[in-house]
């Protein structure tokens, strides 16, 4: 059942640590998701992005929306220049030369976290380093086109997975990286989604008090990419929930929590229907879809009721 807490009254600062005047879509779900995020975070972080849609939309010279250190960098190193940043403000702290308690936080996509990043995150992770790691997961390489990566869901049409006579678009399942970054026994694994702001912030809060890696995998709509009205980011965003496709749930020292329940899941097809890169999906398709996210939600249920 949905905690009654969600609706308690919530102050937000209204401080903004990513700027206005970026060059964002037009109801991007992403840039909203790295300003609740970013106001979640404060501004005692160094910021490690990897090329994607926000380094590009926030960082064009000679302006930036970043009001925090902010480094770019590849999309494949992202993870290691954040635990190079790390272990050095842990050896300027130990001779003194470093006193502020500083986070370093790691943000990605999709692809420069499940793809292209997956090696240096995985180590990083291994590792055991102090810093939070943050997927903005829209669901393919938006940034450069709409190519499909392993992110992007099955069925869903782009341009390298596209859909016609002889395909139905992408026709493998969705990679479940969460269940990966569990899979490295780190303290902390949630997922998020713009739509559900304080369920973001809360968790962005909770990986700030960790010690040791965090990873939060949210859902990021993209109006361009998944071909919907740009004002229906937040209801595509809780149909995802709704619907099971995307539970939101946190994974605490290998406990699983599921943070939003509901009696009854919605068709996934309200949730689909919604945008134009499933259009082409016929009712068998739909139907495949909908056994997959309710044997992937049952799985799900039963690591909560389980405890592990």
């Amino acid at each position: 059942m949905e905690s009654l807490a969600i609706y308690a009254p919530r102050l937000v600062t209204t401080k903004e640590y990513l700027a206005s005047g970026h060059r964002a879509c037009s109801g991007c779900g992403e840039v909203l998701a790295v300003r609740l995020t970013c106001k979640a975070l404060g501004r005692n972080v160094i910021i490690v992005n990897a090329t994607g849609c926000m380094e590009i939309v926030s960082s064009q010279l000679p302006y930036t929306s970043w009001e925090v250190p902010w480094i770019h960098t590849l999309f494949e190193n992202t993870a290691a220049v954040a635990s190079g940043i790390e272990a050095g403000i842990k050896v300027l702290s130990r001779k003194g030369g470093y006193s502020q308690k500083t986070k370093v936080v790691a943000m990605a996509g999709d692809g420069g976290t499940m793809d292209i990043g997956l090696q240096a995150l995985s180590g990083a992770l291994e590792r055991g380093h102090n810093f939070i790691y943050i997927c903005y997961d829209n669901e393919a390489y938006m940034n450069t086109g709409i190519q499909r990566s392993s992110a992007t869901p099955f069925g869903a049409s782009t341009t390298t997975s596209p859909a016609g006579k002889i395909s139905i678009g992408q026709t493998s399942w969705k990679k479940n990286m969460p269940a990966i970054a569990a899979a490295h026994d780190i303290p902390y694994v949630a997922t998020a989604c713009t739509s559900y702001p304080f369920d973001l912030m809360n968790k962005v809060k909770k990986a700030m008090k960790v010690e040791g890696p965090a990873y939060i995998h949210v859902l990021s709509v993209c109006p361009t990419g998944w071909r919907l009205p740009s004002d229906l980011t937040i209801k595509a965003g809780r149909l995802a929930v709704e619907t099971g496709v995307f539970p939101l749930y946190e994974i605490e020292a290998g406990k699983y929590t599921l943070n939003f329940d509901f009696p009854q899941l919605r068709p996934v097809e309200d949730y689909l229907k919604l945008q134009g890169r499933f259009r082409h999906l016929s009712k068998e398709v739909v139907a495949q879809i909908q056994e997959r996210v309710k044997a992937e939600y049952a799985k799900l249920k039963r690591k909560v009721i389980q405890g592990s």
